[in-house]
């Protein structure tokens, strides 16, 4: 066991669960500090696990002994290996997964691990001592002495969420932002930028013609992203469907580019990665008259349906109107609008390769915060940063993968 004092991590997503797993297989103590223990392992976006770019850290991540595979594996509702037309090399494994079910999982490890702890609270400072971190301070003015600090923010630093014209502080819809400790970094030497990333519209089932919409089914044969998974794998094949926008989606977008946060002006950071609006796809493809849109059931026979593809920031009655136009969702009906977020984050090149910071001894930075995107990439500098920090705790060599 090391010192006495924990381990804090701030945030109780994707990169925050996978640091908390490794310090405690590690044999340290973890503390999580969270706005919301109930949004612990919440999938925040997209009800998907690994894809392109991405199933291959999910399979990483496993063999470094993380637990995205495996919770994948658990909820997953769809498996499909994406380019099978194609070679090996990039062939990439994919789940469709049941969110909740998902969350679910996550919670249960979680809270059967006697070594993490969870606090509900806001993390908005902390102590430096000798260059070296010492105490973390929340909202409520408490103060936690620790052993190192990592920062698992995702988009909840400053969160604004853009639709239309229309803006409002969040980190996610429904979840307040966190305010301040992007101020404490900055107060501390630290240079943040600011960026966005966006969200489609969810949909009700009900509203769906499903007849005028294609099959996308899984494999036949599905393969697990865990090793552990192997003996015990028997998930169900949800369909997704398919469907395309067509020249009437495209012209009230284009007669309404102006009411568009993202291409307005009104966002003025840029994307991590590139991750196209709907908006931003007519306007850089114009000679194109369609684009495949995947409808993605959130969890097993969901009411609530994904729309993969339409990632926007128009107004909510553009959206509407804009879909309308796609014969099988004559008649659809909203449940959530999609949306844009800018969040802040802080360049990479502040930190080292171990995720802790070159300035302060103990910060370790993992996610979304260090300009990344997605569940997988977030996940595995969590698990990285976990490592870390608890090899700086037992006195051990850094982890650093080549």
């Amino acid at each position: 066991m090391g010192a006495i004092n924990p381990i804090i991590i701030a945030g109780g997503g994707h990169a925050g669960i996978e640091a908390a797993l490794a310090i405690s297989r590690m044999g340290c103590r973890a503390v999580i500090i969270t706005l919301d223990p109930k949004s612990i392992g919440r999938m925040s976006c997209n009800p998907a696990i690994g894809g392109l770019a991405k199933g291959h850290i999910v399979k990483e991540i496993d063999a470094l002994g993380g637990i995205m595979g495996r919770a994948a594996d658990f909820s997953g509702i769809q498996f499909k290996i994406l380019n099978k037309s194609k070679g090996r090399a990039v062939w990439s494994p994919r789940a469709q997964v049941d969110k909740l079910k998902y969350t679910r999982f996550i919670q249960n490890e979680i809270s059967l691990d006697e070594n993490i702890s969870i606090i509900e609270g806001e993390v908005v400072d902390f102590a430096v001592n000798n260059s070296n971190i010492s105490t973390v301070i929340l909202k409520d003015r408490s103060a936690h002495p620790c052993a190192s600090l990592i920062i698992t923010a995702g988009t909840f630093l400053n969160g604004l969420i853009h639709i239309g014209t229309r803006k409002f502080r969040a980190g996610r819809m429904g979840e307040k932002p966190a305010i301040g400790l992007t101020e404490s970094l900055i107060n501390k030497g630290f240079a943040v930028g600011r960026l966005k990333t966006g969200t489609p519209p969810r949909l009700l089932r009900s509203s769906i013609d499903w007849e005028q919409t294609l099959l996308a089914p899984g494999d036949e044969i599905p393969s697990p992203f865990s090793i552990n998974s192997i003996d015990k794998f028997n998930p169900i094949n949800e369909p997704c469907h398919v469907v395309n926008t067509n020249t009437g989606v495209h012209k009230y977008l284009k007669e309404n580019l102006h009411k568009s946060a993202m291409l307005s002006g009104q966002i003025k950071g840029v994307g991590p990665r590139y991750c196209p609006s709907v908006e931003d796809k007519i306007v850089r493809f114009a000679s194109r008259n369609s684009h495949q849109l995947f409808l993605e059931p959130e969890w097993a026979n969901s009411n609530q349906i994904y729309v993969n593809g339409f990632s926007t920031s128009m107004p909510e009655s553009i959206q509407k109107l804009a879909l309308m136009q796609i014969p099988a969702m004559n008649n659809v009906e909203f449940i959530r609008p999609g949306y844009a977020i800018e969040y802040d984050y802080f360049p990479s090149s502040q930190l080292k390769s171990t995720l802790e910071t070159k300035a302060i001894d103990g910060l370790f930075l993992a996610g979304q915060i260090n300009g990344t995107s997605g569940y997988e990439e977030a996940a595995a500098q969590g698990l990285i940063a976990g490592i870390n920090a608890a090899s700086k705790l037992n006195s051990l060599n850094p982890f650093i993968l080549l």
